[in-house]
């Protein structure tokens, strides 16, 4: 069966990777993706390597492996915007659009006559999705932002890296854009559940995303941990704040995590290290215990860990089920018999370099299969096939927009 969103139809006006990512799940997912790029350039992304995609000969082409991390499955068409024909284009489009995503500067699109309350009235059925980096009102509307500051001003960072007096201390940020891609996940699930609304109403909506509030809202836990005691969290390298022994530890020959979720997990893990007695101590007994005499037992923990090797601790936890894995760098990822048994590693033919590798979205639908069949296409691919199908323009017309610089 074709994937479950194979009668939605996705006007892509974003750009970098929020809204790519966000539109690539929704392609994954069956959804026909239209992507708006300016004739001259294209996404930024395009140009963000390298590594550039290389194709037979060993040569780069002109695709970076960031874009096409993020735009498998969608048709480029190429519009310059900014004139009144290309405006007028991306108008009609809309009106057949099920969804429209951007993430324009506050307003920016307005100027173009292509903000939400300029498309609604010709598609009231129409949901669309601004992403930006601070939302739609407040002291910080109109400022421009990245991942990498919001990480920062959303308090990421000041809960990532190594601990404060330690070796190494300082803020870090995460080492993939976490905030642009949660941003991305969250409005997939904004407009399934705009899209799920329309059905009873017959409407769309504006819906208003944000990078910071993404950023604060998914600090779970940590939040919580600061609202509720009101003292703020602090770095603490790879170790867990409510849970003990929950980090990497050193070994004889590397490095491994150790997992250790509750306490009957800890019995066996003391157990399999041959200190028993250690899960019966009164300090150690209970996870409540284990966060308060953290300064005690990880040292204790430490030392034990370093007399065998990753490899050894690794089967040893394995056996007692205890969870643990391996720091992998990523070649040791896509080699791990886990990550292969699950494919995650696919192929799709390429127009430049023959083939172009990708991997899978990680969700698997038992009936309504997702199919990988588009790559990431080339700027302004789609354009002339799309006006087509959509708009009834022929070739003449196509080749007219292409000499006035409207479309390439």
């Amino acid at each position: 069966m074709a994937g479950p969103l194979q009668d939605i139809v996705v006007l892509d006006l974003s750009r970098i990777l929020a809204g790519p990512w966000a539109t690539q799940v929704l392609a994954d997912f069956g959804a026909e993706v239209i992507k708006i790029e300016h004739p001259r350039g294209g996404d930024d992304t395009r140009k963000w390597g390298p590594p550039f995609l290389r194709d037979a000969g060993g040569r780069d082409t002109s695709e970076s492996a960031y874009y096409l991390s993020a735009n498998r499955g969608k048709r480029s068409v190429a519009i310059d915007i900014a004139s009144e024909e290309g405006q007028s284009l991306v108008r009609r489009l809309a009106q057949q659009a099920d969804v429209l995503v951007e993430n324009f500067k506050v307003g920016g699109l307005r100027r173009y006559g292509l903000a939400y309350e300029d498309l609604a009235p010709a598609n009231p059925r129409l949901v669309y999705l601004s992403i930006s980096a601070f939302g739609q009102d407040g002291p910080a509307a109109a400022e421009p932002g990245y991942d990498a500051m919001i990480q920062g001003m959303g308090g990421l960072m000041s809960l990532t890296g190594v601990a404060d007096g330690e070796p190494g201390a300082g803020p870090q940020k995460v080492g993939v854009a976490v905030a642009d891609l949660m941003c991305g996940m969250y409005a997939v699930a904004a407009i399934l559940a705009a899209l799920n609304e329309r059905r009873d109403s017959g409407r769309g909506q504006f819906i208003d995303l944000s990078l910071l509030d993404t950023q604060v809202a998914w600090l779970a836990n940590q939040n919580m941990n600061y609202l509720v005691s009101g003292n703020a969290p602090r770095r603490q390298g790879t170790s867990h704040p409510n849970i003990v022994p929950y980090q990497s530890f050193r070994t004889a020959d590397g490095y491994f995590m150790l997992a250790v979720g509750n306490d009957a997990q800890f019995a066996r893990f003391c157990e399999a290290a041959g200190v028993p007695e250690l899960a019966t101590d009164a300090r150690y007994a209970t996870n409540r215990e284990r966060v308060a005499h953290r300064r005690e037992l990880v040292p204790i923990v430490e030392k034990l860990l370093l007399e065998r090797t990753s490899a050894e601790w690794l089967e040893a936890m394995r056996a007692a089920q205890v969870p643990c894995g391996p720091i992998n760098d990523l070649a040791q990822v896509f080699a791990e018999p886990q990550v292969r048994h699950r494919r995650l590693k696919f192929d799709l033919p390429h127009p430049l370099a023959g083939s172009v590798p990708g991997v899978r979205n990680p969700v698997l639908f038992s009936r309504t299969s997702i199919e990988y069949d588009r790559p990431p296409p080339l700027l302004g691919a789609d354009t002339e096939a799309v006006l087509g199908e959509r708009l009834g323009l022929d070739s003449a017309a196509v080749a007219g927009l292409r000499t006035r610089g409207v479309v390439a």
